[in-house]
């Protein structure tokens, strides 16, 4: 009796136990379903940029701050202070040694951050780029401006606003393929579609509003026929702007700049600047740690890349951009 009350006893252990196992791999299994997508507080994502208290960054950090409250996570921001890329290699660097859940990161230039940015996957550290793209590396994926359709798009606007003719010139940041890209759309557009202009210049504004500044006033007196001037980046657009609002001894000439910041969206409503091209720079925050998230969870499945190869990811997202001007500037103000 004392035997058949023990096998009893054991045999319901047993059942016991199997039904808790089934319980316990059951939830595992459907926890996505049970709680959605959401991770863990001390789960950690972190933004790295560069010249990282500039105006610009604030939007694409909202978008990756607004992922994280929707996924439950908590995220980091972290750059270089001034246009260096050793800076941020070095930052990018510390963010490794921290192992992180995910890395976001705007590449001051595509080559010298390759290394560091191939360290991170290296070392199971999901890596995405946004904005600025650094190609040869082992990133997943670049969420950002065709920046070469948003050159062809302001040298459309250009001719637009000169009757298809005259001289115009580039103040850009060689070197960067952001920039690089974009002045390149510039130029071919220029020279396929608008015979009757001509770019007299390709001018290197440093991404520093004085120099632009005195660049542009330079390139005034250089070409007294210049009509207009495509700035590539904000801080250029804004130094662009003030020489030409201290040059009142010459007839007007046409900036269009580049992203919405307050203070180029100022000078294009008192009409110093014509227009400025626009990014979906939420949408490259918030697609970014959405994007880290699924890497980070194995949540992903094989999509076609570039290469004809599979890869977890879209290689290339394009976050999208529109032309600002006089007449819908007010819609772009931060609310």
């Amino acid at each position: 009796m004392k035997k058949m009350l023990l096998v009893y006893i054991l045999l319901i252990s047993a059942f016991a136990l199997y039904v808790l196992r089934f319980e316990y791999t059951s939830q595992v299994n459907s926890s996505w379903e049970d709680r959605g997508l959401r991770g863990d507080i001390g789960e950690t994502y972190i933004m790295i940029t560069f010249q990282s208290g500039l105006e610009y960054w604030k939007s694409p950090l909202k978008g990756f701050e607004d992922a994280a409250d929707a996924l439950g996570v908590t995220v980091e921001y972290r750059g270089a202070t001034r246009y260096d890329a050793k800076e941020q290699t070095m930052v990018i660097e510390q963010a490794i040694a921290r192992k992180p859940a995910g890395i976001a990161i705007s590449a001051i230039d595509p080559q010298s951050l390759v290394p560091a940015i191939n360290k991170a996957i290296d070392a199971d550290i999901p890596v995405v780029l946004f904005d600025a793209d650094a190609p040869d590396s082992q990133a997943y994926s670049f969420l950002g401006t065709d920046n070469y359709k948003s050159g062809v798009m302001a040298a459309d606007k250009m001719a637009e606003l000169l009757g298809r003719e005259g001289e115009v010139a580039v103040l850009t940041l060689p070197g960067q393929q952001n920039h690089e890209e974009r002045t390149k759309g510039f130029r071919d557009t220029i020279k396929e579609r608008y015979p009757s202009m001509k770019i007299v210049e390709v001018a290197d504004g440093h991404g520093d509003a004085m120099v632009s500044r005195d660049e542009t006033i330079r390139m005034m007196k250089e070409h007294p026929e210049l009509s207009g001037i495509f700035v590539t980046e904000a801080t250029g657009g804004a130094g662009a702007g003030e020489a030409v609002q201290t040059a009142s001894d010459r007839h007007p000439l046409q900036i269009i700049s580049f992203d919405t910041n307050k203070t180029t969206l100022d000078m294009i409503k008192n009409g110093t600047i014509s227009a400025t091209i626009a990014q979906g720079t939420w949408n490259m925050g918030y697609w970014s740690l959405q994007y880290l998230f699924h890497l980070h969870h194995q949540l992903t499945v094989p999509a076609p890349s570039s290469s004809g190869e599979n890869a977890p990811l879209p290689v290339m997202v394009d976050t999208g951009i529109s032309v600002v001007t006089r007449s819908d500037v007010d819609d772009y103000y931060a609310k």
